[in-house]
C-alpha cells in the first residue's frame, strides 16, 4: 500500500456555505488534493478555479477521498445527504463539523458506526476567515486511532489550533455549547452596559477599551472559581452571594432608572437570591454553579 506524503492526502468537503468554502480553501492552500459538493454547484465555482474537483453528487464526493470531512447547517442535513449513500462511508473517516449538541453527535456516531465508518465529531472556535490561519481552534472527539489516522490532513485548519478531545464524541460539541454559552453571556452583558452608558452619550467605543479590562480581570476569577467547584469547597475570599445580591441590586435600579431593559439584571439577581434561600448566602460566588446544576422546573 503506497502511503502518500500529509500534503497529498486527498480530502472531501461536503458543505459549501462560509465555513465549509474556508475549510476547503485551507486544504487547497495545504495541497490536499480537495473534491467539494454543495447542493447549489455555484458555491464551488472559485475553489474549482483553485483546483478543486467538484463531484456531480454526494456518492460521488464521499467515495473521492479516504478523508470526509461535512459542514452543513444542521445534523437533519447531515442525515438527509449521507444516510441514502451510508454504504460509501464504510472503511473512511468522516469528520462532522456541523454545530450540534452531545446528544446529537453521540447518536450520529453511532449510526456511522453501523456503516462501518470511523466517525470524529468536531467544533469550530473561529469565524471563516479564521480557518487556516493561527486563529483557528478546531476541537475533536472520537477513536483516537482515526483521528491521528488523519491529524496531519486535519491540521491544514489550524495547525496550532488542532485539539483532540477524548474518545467520547459528545465532548466536542458539548465544549462547543460550553464556549458559546460564554461567548453570548460576555457579548449580552457588555450590549446592556453599553445601553447604560449610552443614556450618558458615552459611545460604546469609548467604553470598550474599558469593557475588554473589565472581561480580562474576570478571567482571574474564572481560574479561581474552577478549583473551588471541582473541589466543591467555596471560602469567600473576595466577596460572599450576599454581597453580590446588594450590587445585583443597585444594577436593576439603575437600569429601572435610566429606561434600560431589567431583564438580564434581574435575572443575575433571582439566581442570586435562589443561592442565598438555598443557604450560600456566605458562599463565594462560585457556589452559585449549584443553580446552574438544576433542571429548570
Amino acid at each position: 500500500m503506497t502511503i502518500l506524503p500529509a500534503s497529498e492526502s486527498p480530502v472531501t468537503v461536503v458543505g459549501l456555505g462560509l465555513m465549509g468554502q474556508a475549510l476547503a480553501t485551507a486544504f487547497l492552500a495545504k495541497g490536499h488534493p480537495t473534491t467539494v459538493w454543495n447542493r447549489s454547484a455555484g458555491k464551488a465555482d472559485a475553489l474549482v478555479a483553485g483546483g478543486a474537483t467538484l463531484a456531480d453528487s454526494v456518492q460521488d464526493a464521499v467515495e473521492a477521498s479516504p478523508l470526509v470531512v461535512v459542514c452543513v447547517s444542521d445534523y437533519d442535513a447531515v442525515h438527509g445527504l449521507l444516510d441514502p449513500i451510508a454504504s460509501s462511508l464504510a472503511g473512511r473517516t468522516l469528520v462532522n463539523l456541523t454545530t450540534a449538541g452531545s446528544t446529537q453527535a453521540r447518536e450520529t456516531a453511532e449510526w456511522a458506526a453501523k456503516a462501518g465508518a470511523d466517525y470524529i465529531d468536531g467544533a469550530i472556535l473561529a469565524v471563516p476567515q479564521a480557518i487556516g490561519t493561527a486563529e483557528a481552534t478546531l476541537l475533536y472527539s472520537g477513536p483516537k486511532a482515526g483521528f491521528e489516522k488523519h491529524q496531519a490532513t486535519l491540521q491544514a485548519l489550524g495547525e496550532t489550533g488542532t485539539v483532540y478531545l477524548d474518545e467520547d464524541h459528545g465532548l466536542s460539541a458539548l465544549y462547543d455549547m460550553s464556549v458559546l454559552s460564554i461567548m453570548w453571556g460576555v457579548l449580552n452583558s457588555f450590549l446592556h452596559a453599553a445601553a447604560l452608558l449610552g443614556t450618558a452619550n458615552v459611545k460604546a467605543t469609548t467604553f470598550a477599551e474599558m469593557a475588554t479590562t473589565a472581561i480580562n480581570v474576570t478571567s482571574d476569577y474564572v481560574t479561581a472559581y474552577a478549583e473551588q467547584i471541582d473541589e466543591g469547597k467555596f471560602p469567600a475570599t473576595d466577596a460572599t452571594v450576599n454581597v453580590h445580591v446588594g450590587g445585583m441590586q443597585h444594577l436593576v435600579e439603575e437600569s429601572q432608572e435610566l429606561g434600560v431593559s431589567t431583564e438580564l439584571p434581574r435575572f443575575f439577581l433571582e439566581l442570586a437570591q435562589r443561592a442565598v434561600a438555598d443557604g450560600n448566602a456566605e458562599d463565594s460566588y462560585a457556589a452559585m454553579i449549584k443553580q446552574f446544576r438544576k433542571p429548570t422546573a
